[in-house]
């Protein structure tokens, strides 16, 4: 939360290595560890590097844990976000559809997390629209 990423990084890459070591690549909170360093590389605009990442955490997660598993669904949002990140709406918006209407499935239609995902994901449509015609003008 300081912007001091350089150092949040060197001591996730630390603690991701023990836990990795420790507690085995799949563990839960070896995964939390490697979620926070992609957010880490995402603030730093390491696109490439935070979405490599990304999907390794989701797609360990939707196999460990579940795919309707809260973790599991907060990765597919923050996937989402660096797709988006990079400009690859295309991606991000079929990936933030599943996660709304896991979310809320999960968690009813009014829960903070549904609500949060549904409002990203009608300004990324809007936005898609809005550039679509743009674009077609």
């Amino acid at each position: 939360s300081q912007g001091r990423w350089k150092e949040a990084e060197e001591l996730e890459a630390k603690e991701l290595g023990i836990c990795s070591r420790v507690l085995g690549e799949e563990h839960p909170s070896t995964l939390t560890s490697m979620a926070n360093l992609a957010s880490t590389y995402r603030n730093q605009g390491r696109w490439k590097e935070a979405e490599d990442l990304g999907v390794q955490v989701m797609e360990t997660r939707k196999r460990v844990l579940g795919e309707e598993h809260l973790d599991t669904l907060t990765s597919m949002a923050n996937l989402a976000f660096t797709l988006k990140g990079q400009g690859l709406t295309n991606k991000a918006i079929p990936l933030m559809e599943d996660c709304c209407r896991l979310r809320t499935v999960v968690l009813g239609p009014q829960h903070p997390f549904a609500i949060s995902s549904r409002k990203t994901l009608t300004t990324w449509q809007s936005g898609a629209i809005a550039l679509s015609k743009q674009n077609n003008t």
